[in-house]
Parts: C-alpha cells; sequence; structure tokens
C-alpha cells in the first residue's frame, strides 16, 4: 500500500538518491551526506512557492519509493487557463512495474484538478523510451515538439 504526500524537508535525502538512481541521474546529481546545499537552497525556493509542489510516495514503512514535483502555472493563453506540469517523477527501482508510477500520476493529475488547471503536462527525455510509453498509456500524447537551451 503507497500514500501520498507533499515532501518535508526529512525526506530531502531520499529525494535525491531516487533523483540519481538511473543513468542519467548518475551523471547529473549529487549524492552527499549531509545533502549537498544545492539541493537544500531548491527545497527552500520550492517551499516557499504556493505554486509548487513537492511530493513523495510513501510504503506502508513511510519509507520514500517515489517523488515528483508539481508546478502550477497560470498563463493567458486559453482564456486564461492554468496547468499542471509534472516533473522529476522518480519511482524506487524495486517498486516499478508494482502500478505505484501509474497511482502517483493519477494523484498528481488530480492535485492539478483541485487547483484548477485544465491541462497537465510533463515532459521525458528522449533518453528514456520506456517512460514515454508509459506516460502514453496513462494518456499523454506528444502534442507538441518540446525545446531546452541550456544557460
Amino acid at each position: 500500500m503507497f500514500s501520498f504526500r507533499k515532501a518535508s524537508h526529512s525526506d530531502l535525502s531520499s529525494i535525491v538518491g531516487l533523483l540519481a538512481d538511473d543513468p542519467l541521474g548518475r551523471s547529473r546529481e549529487i549524492v552527499s551526506d549531509p545533502v549537498d546545499p544545492c539541493y537544500e537552497q531548491a527545497f527552500a525556493a520550492i517551499e516557499m512557492d504556493e505554486n509548487q509542489l513537492l511530493a513523495v510516495a510513501v510504503d506502508d514503512g513511510d519509507r520514500v519509493v517515489g517523488c515528483l514535483q508539481l508546478s502550477f502555472i497560470p498563463g493567458l493563453s486559453r482564456s486564461g487557463m492554468w496547468r499542471g506540469q509534472i516533473e522529476s517523477v522518480r519511482i524506487a527501482a524495486n517498486q516499478r512495474g508494482s502500478g505505484l508510477g501509474s497511482q502517483f500520476i493519477e494523484w498528481a493529475v488530480q492535485q492539478a484538478a483541485e487547483r484548477r488547471c485544465k491541462l497537465v503536462q510533463l515532459t521525458s527525455d528522449k533518453a528514456r523510451p520506456d517512460a514515454i510509453r508509459f506516460y502514453e498509456k496513462l494518456g499523454f500524447t506528444a502534442s507538441h515538439e518540446g525545446l531546452k537551451r541550456s544557460l
């Protein structure tokens, strides 16, 4: 059994571990004890922003087994529509295939609906074809081309 909740500071080390637990994350995350200050600063900024929700999935032993960030984005287009942006979705390796990911995404979609978002969007790295298939099974469509520019 899993439950979902807003992340607390005490979850930060587990979240960083999840972010680093894949081939892409291993090359760009910093796993350390104590948690690197860059994550402390990011967590504080997320906590202060009412349009950000850093969430965790926990098992029945209250162990963090998943994480995601949901941003609530106001906009003028589409008659002032709000949208939810789901990012940084990670599920613990030993829970992949258990249905947790589907439950967690549906929970995030419900959070966006409760905030009156009319659309939920996400991106997935093209190097993660399994993740893309997973999101497509949940009803997400590749309706737009996403572009990024590193700064």
